[in-house]
């Protein structure tokens, strides 16, 4: 059976923008946190909601930049942090939360800072080290100062991702999706950002992780992707991990979902 159509609701963060946030499902809160480019209606939110809401109050929200969700002219991983806890607060307060990629890195980063949280899942948050000699933040904020959202796309899926220059020509005659992709590719420097702009672990602020933490990441995680999980999950003192056999960065929810409500349980 189908789940019901659910509304939009408003949280305010604390420098005035406005997140869009809905809920579905029953038992307790459980908050998903999207990576690069993904909201709402584009990426994992959906599926894992249809996949949780049995166990779960599934909250799934629009980063700041995307969606139905305002931005502002000034960005810091500061905001950030504070649109998460402004939708927790305006849900209930101390939830279980559950990252993907750069999601997983914010939503660590905002267990680091005292974030009160129930219980912290993250699947490959990608910690993996820069492409050659390359500054992302600079580059990235090149391409948004000159207005060219799709050209930072290209740039997140070849430089940084390293995915063959075909990749985002095969998507640009997708034009819906090439749409989608293109309208929040400013927000890329957002998780450049999160993940710290040279995408090495944060170690000293994972190490105050208090909340009870899973990491997960694919069998068939790039090497690097697999082995910067690891250290995550070494360095968050009593967390436990999960390899997920035959899963990539693009994990099924049929895989993630079981590992994350026996967690959580």
């Amino acid at each position: 059976m189908a789940a019901a159509t659910v509304e939009t609701e408003w949280a305010t963060s604390s420098d005035g923008t406005r997140i869009a946030f809905s809920r579905d499902g029953t038992g307790p809160v459980l908050i998903l946190v999207d990576g690069a480019m993904c909201y709402r209606d584009f990426g994992p939110a959906k599926p894992f909601t249809d996949a949780l809401r049995d166990s779960f109050t599934v909250v799934s929200y629009d980063r700041r930049g995307r969606g139905e969700s305002g931005d502002s002219s000034r960005y810091s991983v500061q905001l950030e942090l504070d649109d998460l806890r402004a939708v927790a607060d305006a849900v209930g307060g101390s939830p279980c939360v559950l990252g993907f990629s750069s999601g997983a890195g914010l939503a660590y980063r905002a267990a680091a800072a005292g974030q009160p949280m129930r219980g912290l899942a993250g699947y490959e948050a990608p910690w993996v080290g820069r492409r050659g000699n390359r500054d992302y933040l600079a580059d990235l904020d090149r391409l948004a100062a000159e207005g060219r959202g799709g050209r930072m796309v290209d740039y997140f899926m070849t430089k940084m991702i390293g995915a063959p220059f075909f990749v985002p020509v095969m998507f640009r005659l997708m034009r819906a999706t090439w749409s989608k992709l293109s309208a929040v590719g400013p927000t890329i420097r957002y998780d450049a950002r999160v993940m710290g702009g040279d995408f090495e672990a944060p170690v000293d602020e994972l190490a105050r992780i208090t909340v009870p933490t899973l990491v997960v990441w694919g069998s068939k995680a790039a090497p690097e992707m697999a082995a910067a999980n690891a250290r995550v999950a070494d360095t968050i003192p009593g967390s436990e991990r999960r390899v997920l056999e035959g899963q990539t960065h693009d994990v099924k929810p049929t895989a993630l979902a079981p590992v994350v409500r026996d967690f959580f349980a």
